[in-house]
């Protein structure tokens, strides 16, 4: 291949030929061989197979790695955590795994989204974490409740937020009835959201559903728990209201939490509970706690992107809105029809003769 004409970095390589130069363009890593005429045919192709799967870190096979000697063009890491992904200029920082969340480390910032550019948009604004929720039933596919979401559903939209290959952990929604039947089918489902690129799983409930956490963990699927408000009890629950306010419910909320604790969560949603039994749970448990609608003694904070933009018809009370998109959506359609019926759009400069 011929040299790039503006490469953002170049490494040089001594080796048994003349000399290796790798560059790191839009395209990608590329890079030129100069050989003596006695390399084989074979060894050069050999060579080049290295060079396509170099490191994002390094750009250059290990055996050479010592060897290198970075040209004064090689763009600099500003932390030892950031790295130039492959194919792009852009300096990104490393991706967060379920290592990263412990106790002590917040607060996190959670937030949910269901599609590619929200999820490109919410982890350039720096959250930590992003959950494909089941909500989507509610926010985006016009449902009363999330009981309708399917599997499908959320594969679909696991796939379209995990294509922004964003920094943050992304965790998906196991849907209403998708593990309850058992362990077996808990196992089958989880495992289709991570093939579509979610970091993690989250389902509702406590020490009923222990068991099926377990398994997940013991199979290598890393797995938030979610307790109190449990949207897919709404129908036994009586409707989407604060939970823990008698002694036995705060007793069982406790229970659960260990309970998930002791099944290898890596981390547990508390939804609209008192501020203060979130409080008394986060102090109980090792793991963090992510709070919503459950006040501030949390190790972290979650909200459904739609309240926090202004997008949702009817946001419950403990959310709050930051921006009015509804309001910057219906203005710039009304005028971009307005300017269709005037004959305004399009303008010379929107076509070619």
């Amino acid at each position: 291949m011929g040299t790039p004409a503006a490469a953002s970095s170049a490494f040089a390589v001594s080796g048994p030929f003349t000399a290796i130069n790798v560059y790191l363009t839009e395209g990608g890593a590329r890079g030129t061989i100069s050989t003596s005429s006695s390399l084989h045919a074979s060894a050069q192709n050999r060579y080049r197979s290295h060079l396509v799967r170099t490191t994002a870190y390094g750009l250059i096979p290990a055996e050479f790695r010592k060897k290198a000697r970075r040209l004064p063009t090689a763009p600099k890491p500003t932390t030892a955590n950031t790295f130039i992904r492959r194919g792009s200029l852009k300096s990104v920082t490393r991706r967060r795994t379920v290592l990263d969340f412990a106790r002590g480390r917040g607060p996190y910032v959670w937030i949910t989204a269901y599609d590619y550019p929200t999820a490109r948009l919410v982890d350039e604004a720096g959250v930590d974490g992003i959950l494909v929720g089941d909500s989507l039933g509610m926010v985006v596919l016009g449902l009363p409740n999330t009981l309708g979401v399917t599997m499908a559903d959320m594969v679909r939209h696991t796939e379209a937020v995990a294509r922004a290959r964003p920094r943050a952990l992304v965790v998906a929604d196991m849907p209403f009835m998708s593990y309850e039947p058992g362990p077996e089918m808990a196992l089958r489902n989880a495992s289709r959201l991570v093939r579509a690129g979610a970091d993690a799983v989250k389902l509702e409930g406590g020490a009923e559903y222990a068991h099926i956490v377990e398994k997940l963990v013991k199979a290598g699927i890393p797995v938030m728990g979610h307790i109190g408000l449990t949207p897919q009890r709404v129908l036994t629950l009586g409707g989407f209201r604060m939970v823990g306010k008698t002694e036995e419910q705060r007793k069982k909320i406790l229970e659960d939490a260990k309970a998930l604790r002791d099944a290898g969560v890596f981390a547990i949603v508390l939804e609209f509970v008192p501020a203060s039994l979130a409080k008394e749970v986060t102090e109980s448990v090792e793991v963090p706690t992510i709070c919503i609608g459950s006040g501030p003694h949390c190790d972290g904070q979650i909200l459904v992107l739609h309240d926090v933009i202004g997008l949702s018809e009817r946001a419950p009370s403990f959310a709050k809105r930051y921006a009015d998109a509804a309001t910057l959506i219906k203005d710039a359609v009304a005028r971009y029809a307005e300017e269709v019926r005037k004959g305004l759009f399009p303008a010379k400069e929107h076509y070619r003769d």
